[in-house]
C-alpha cells in the first residue's frame, strides 16, 4: 500500500463556487445545513454569490473547514484513509478533525471563534516574498523589530508579518523577484495578535481533545504526534506562531510518505510540496468530480 498524507489548505485558497457540486450528495447537504445552524449564516449562499464575503476572514475560515471536512468524509466513505495529516494554518483544524482529535461540530465552533477573533485583530500587515536571498531576509528580520517570518512555505516563497512600517522596511531592504502585500485584516502568525490568541486559549481549553488516530504534523512543530495534550498545546501556539510548511513538506518523505492528497480548493499546497519534496506523487481533491470511485 502507498503511504499517503492528506493535506488541507488555508486562507487564500478559497474560490467562488467551491463545494457547490457537493450539494447533490445527501450527506454533504446535511453537513451544510448543520453548519448553518452553528454559524448562523449559509456557507452555500456565500460560496455561490458573495465573493467579497468569501474573502473576509470571518467567513473564509469556517467555509474552508466545512468544505474540506465534507470532502475528507466522502473520501473516507469510499474506503480511503490517510497515514498522516497536516494543514496549512486554518487547514490544521481540518487535519485534526480527520485525525479524530475533536468532533466535527466542536471543530467548527473553534474555527468560528478563531475567525471572529482574527477578523477583529486589525492593524499590521502581511506580505509574500518570492525568489529572495534567505540569508539576507533572516538577517534583516533579526535586525527589524515588530516583523516575523509568518509562513515559511518553501525555499523560494515566504510570508512576513508585522507592523506596516516594519513589513515595508523588510520589503525595501531584501532583494526579491516579487513582493506582494496580502489582503488580510491583521498581522496573523505574529506577536501582534497575542490579545486575540490569549482570548482564543480560553475557548480552546473548553474543547476536549482525543488522541489522534493518525499522526498530525503541526504548523508550529512539524514532528508527527498523536498525543492529545501535545496537539492542543501546538494549536494554542499556532495563531501567533510561524507556519513551518517547508519543514512539514520535508518531513513527509522522512516519514515514509509516497503520495500527498490535497483536499480542498486550489493547488497551493501540492505546488509547495512539489518544490520542497519533488519525488512524491501528488493528487488534488477539489470537488465531487475528483473523488475516486
Amino acid at each position: 500500500m502507498t503511504k499517503t498524507a492528506w493535506v488541507f489548505p488555508g486562507q487564500g485558497s478559497q474560490a467562488l463556487g467551491m463545494g457547490m457540486d457537493l450539494l447533490d450528495i445527501p450527506s454533504a447537504k446535511n453537513k451544510f445545513a448543520q453548519a448553518e445552524e452553528i454559524l448562523g449564516w449559509s456557507v452555500t449562499e456565500i460560496c455561490q454569490n458573495e465573493e467579497e464575503k468569501l474573502s473576509q476572514t470571518l467567513y473564509t475560515q469556517p467555509i474552508l473547514y466545512v468544505v474540506e471536512s465534507i470532502l475528507a468524509d466522502l473520501l473516507r466513505e469510499r474506503g480511503h484513509q490517510p497515514d498522516l495529516v497536516a494543514g496549512h494554518s486554518l487547514g490544521e483544524y481540518s487535519a485534526l478533525y480527520v485525525a479524530g482529535v475533536f468532533e466535527w461540530s466542536a471543530g467548527l465552533y473553534l474555527v468560528k471563534r478563531r475567525a471572529e477573533l482574527m477578523d477583529s485583530a486589525v492593524g499590521g500587515m502581511m506580505a509574500a516574498l518570492m525568489n529572495f536571498d534567505r540569508e539576507q531576509l533572516e538577517k534583516v528580520i533579526a535586525e527589524t523589530p515588530d516583523v516575523v517570518l509568518a509562513n515559511d512555505n518553501s525555499s523560494a516563497q515566504v510570508v512576513i508579518s508585522g507592523t506596516a512600517e516594519a513589513v515595508q522596511a523588510v520589503m525595501t531592504q531584501v532583494k526579491a523577484k516579487r513582493a506582494i502585500p496580502l489582503k488580510v485584516s491583521g498581522a496573523f502568525h505574529s506577536h501582534l495578535i497575542a490579545p486575540a490568541a490569549a482570548e482564543f486559549q480560553d475557548i480552546l481549553e473548553s474543547v476536549e481533545f482525543q488522541p489522534a488516530v493518525v499522526p498530525v504534523l503541526s504548523n508550529v512543530e512539524p514532528i508527527p504526534s498523536i498525543d492529545a495534550k501535545i496537539l492542543k498545546q501546538r494549536l494554542n501556539q499556532q495563531m501567533t506562531g510561524s507556519v513551518r510548511w517547508r519543514e512539514i513538506c520535508l518531513q513527509l518523505p522522512a516519514n515514509g510518505i509516497e503520495r500527498v492528497m490535497e483536499i480542498g480548493p486550489g493547488k497551493v499546497l501540492t505546488g509547495l510540496v512539489k518544490r520542497n519534496s519533488p519525488d512524491l506523487i501528488l493528487q488534488n481533491i477539489q470537488s465531487a468530480a475528483d473523488l475516486p470511485a
